[in-house]
């Protein structure tokens, strides 16, 4: 049994300027809460100072665990980080911090409870989006459209960077993991919701970041070519190895 209630991972890749913020700001919103935590920091094939930096803030923070990932992609980041993490939740967040971290009691008890993994929604009623550019914002939705119409319907937000996990659900979906690049998180929900898990999405407040490390363009064509491969190996019974 684990002794943590949550753990936060937050994925790192060429974040030497922004990381040391974010991880000033959860600090400061975990240290008032009366749960017990850690926070664990996946360097991810940076090419800058990420590592050092988030070893830096380690010496005075004991709740911090920084690990190295030097296989690139986002997916393999948070799968070392979540099966590593030893919180009754694990909670996934984007190194930005596009949703403020306060949002966070949202996803736990005892504000959620029926639930195995919560999914940050911009799209769920009460949700609000701030300063998102309005082609980011219709780019999104389209790819959404085809994720809603190949392999999850009735999801309004699969592409948030933001979920938690209750700890069984994840150590038993991030095994089953094969993609490790963007779409990581659509190819675990549909497994989720293939393996009967109970699936919500969590409206939050949600600023668009100038500095984000998504491409409008390339990285929405990766997804669309992901979304077919998951539909493709649904199809194929390529998951039907996985329990």
């Amino acid at each position: 049994m684990t002794s943590l209630f949550l753990s936060i991972v937050i994925p790192a890749y060429n974040e030497e300027t922004r990381l040391p913020r974010t991880l000033r700001q959860v600090f400061a919103f975990l240290e008032t809460q009366s749960y017990p935590y850690e926070v664990i920091v996946v360097e991810n094939a940076s090419r800058d100072r990420t590592l050092d930096v988030a070893q830096e803030f380690a010496k005075g923070h004991p709740a911090l665990r920084v690990l190295r990932e030097s296989q690139p992609g986002k997916g393999n980041a948070v799968r070392r980080g979540m099966l590593e993490a030893r919180g009754e939740f694990r909670f996934i967040a984007d190194a930005d911090l596009s949703m403020p971290i306060e949002e966070i009691g949202k996803f736990l008890p005892p504000l959620l409870t029926d639930f195995d993994v919560a999914i940050g929604s911009r799209e769920a009623p009460g949700a609000v989006r701030y300063n998102e550019p309005s082609y980011r914002h219709l780019g999104g939705r389209l790819i959404n459209y085809i994720i809603q119409w190949m392999i999850l319907p009735g999801l309004n937000d699969t592409q948030c960077g933001f979920k938690c996990f209750r700890a069984a659900a994840a150590e038993a979906l991030f095994q089953q993991q094969t993609l490790m690049g963007w779409s990581f998180d659509i190819e675990l929900l549909y497994l989720a919701r293939r393996g009967g898990y109970r699936l919500v999405e969590v409206p939050i407040h949600w600023y668009y970041d100038a500095e984000s490390k998504v491409s409008a363009v390339r990285d929405a064509m990766r997804m669309i070519g992901d979304i077919f491969r998951i539909h493709s190996n649904a199809r194929h019974g390529r998951y039907d190895l996985n329990p």
